[in-house]
């Protein structure tokens, strides 16, 4: 099978290698369509996301879809679900722990994670992942549509620590996939004003496009989610929000470093919230689309088979378009 591995910085080639073999519990899947995350472009562009480093070639990719070929019965899939569409959780958490235990398997400190590590995620023909793990697609979703359940997923999982109420003011801070994604759920959520920050022009009208406004409009903001990943736009966030508001920190940021104006947050009492990937967000994720409620379709702006991969990447890291997706035949 193919595989895209990433062996340094920049450098992201293709090899043959076998086709993985199910453990206990496991199915094989064919891939068929992989997003590019600001995550693993971290990993492109630095060889690195926060305190972990490329140790080996890595296969990245961690928002997917595929097709089940074979693995163990579920409650969702039985033996003979071959062929049968599903997006794929990323995450594995060890669901020992006190974390796992108590409901949150995204802060489980031992989780393996495709694409992260020593886990080799999903630019490749074929992938082995824990049958529990897999998500059917209903009729009307495409392979593309089941990659990105992943962000939805994400988005939601931030909206949720937003503790939204009907009538609020939300602000967004950088729009790219996730971004654009919360604006939906926001809306969705009954908020009475959406304001918008975003560098680059199509990114922003994107978000327009979803009602949101320029954030020099308001005077300040119920709830803000920083989701650029830069401490300009914690700063920008930290500074809309009215005192007694909350901060969502989304956003990854490069240099494993975040910073804000303390005097501004603290004057204000400010509730700061960090937002850990997601959880037990799959089967809402699938449900809004799948009844049109959101729109994860027209944020893919760019495809490319697993041989363009590199230029794949190139694509992403420029911040062209909004969602760049791998097809894999």
């Amino acid at each position: 099978m193919k595989v895209a591995r990433l062996h340094a910085s920049g450098d992201i080639h293709l090899h043959e290698e076998p086709r993985p073999i199910p453990g206990p519990g496991d199915a094989l899947l064919h891939v068929t369509a992989v997003g590019l995350c600001g995550s693993d472009l971290h990993w492109f562009k630095q060889g690195s996301i926060g305190d972990a480093h490329l140790e080996r070639p890595l296969v990245l990719g961690h928002e997917f879809a595929a097709t089940l070929e074979s693995g163990t019965a579920s409650l969702d899939f039985a033996r003979s679900s071959a062929g049968q569409p599903a997006a794929v959780d990323p995450a594995i958490p060890c669901e020992q722990c006190e974390f796992c235990r108590a409901g949150h398997p995204n802060l489980c400190p031992t989780v393996r994670f495709a694409g992260h590590g020593e886990v080799d995620g999903a630019l490749r023909e074929w992938i082995a992942w824990p049958t529990r793990l897999l998500h059917p697609l209903p009729d009307g979703l495409n392979a593309c549509d089941g990659a990105m359940l992943e962000p939805l997923g994400v988005a939601l999982h931030a909206i949720d620590l937003g503790k939204l109420k009907p009538g609020m003011t939300v602000g967004v801070f950088g729009c790219g996939t996730i971004g654009l994604l919360v604006l939906q759920l926001a809306r969705l959520a009954g908020a009475a004003a959406l304001v918008a920050t975003e560098p680059l022009a199509h990114r922003l009208e994107a978000a327009q496009g979803y009602g949101a406004q320029p954030w020099d409009h308001y005077q300040g903001v119920d709830v803000a989610f920083e989701c650029a990943g830069e401490n300009a736009a914690v700063e920008d966030a930290v500074q809309a929000v009215k005192p007694g508001g909350g901060v969502i920190l989304v956003g990854i940021p490069d240099e494993d470093l975040t910073s804000f104006t303390a005097s501004v947050a603290r004057r204000k009492g400010l509730t700061l919230k960090l937002s850990r990937r997601m959880k037990h967000t799959y089967p809402r994720a699938i449900q809004l689309v799948a009844k049109g409620m959101v729109d994860v379709r027209s944020l893919v702006t760019h495809r490319f088979p697993l041989e363009k991969t590199a230029e794949a990447f190139a694509v992403a890291q420029r911040r062209e378009g909004i969602k760049v997706i791998i097809e894999i035949a």
